[in-house]
């Protein structure tokens, strides 16, 4: 059996929620600069962090752009 701990030690993101990454690119950069950078309709029209998870938790996609920004955010 893997263990798991060892398994995510080099993952940044282990532990964190889409919430909470939503929430901080949000803040970091607000729904006008967020849609910029990753265009998805759930950014740029009426946006708001429950439809944005709904959204990305369905497409693998865009939920990798939005945690490969959260990754350069947090370095």
């Amino acid at each position: 059996m893997t263990n798991t701990p060892t398994k995510q030690a080099n993952n940044p993101l282990h532990g964190i929620t889409l919430e909470v990454i939503m929430v901080a690119l949000v803040s970091h950069f607000g729904w006008a600069e967020l849609s910029a950078r990753i265009p998805v309709r759930c950014f740029s029209n009426d946006p708001s962090i429950a439809s944005s998870l709904k959204f990305l938790r369905k497409t693998p996609w865009a939920r990798d752009k939005v945690e490969n920004l959260y990754r350069q955010v947090i370095s």
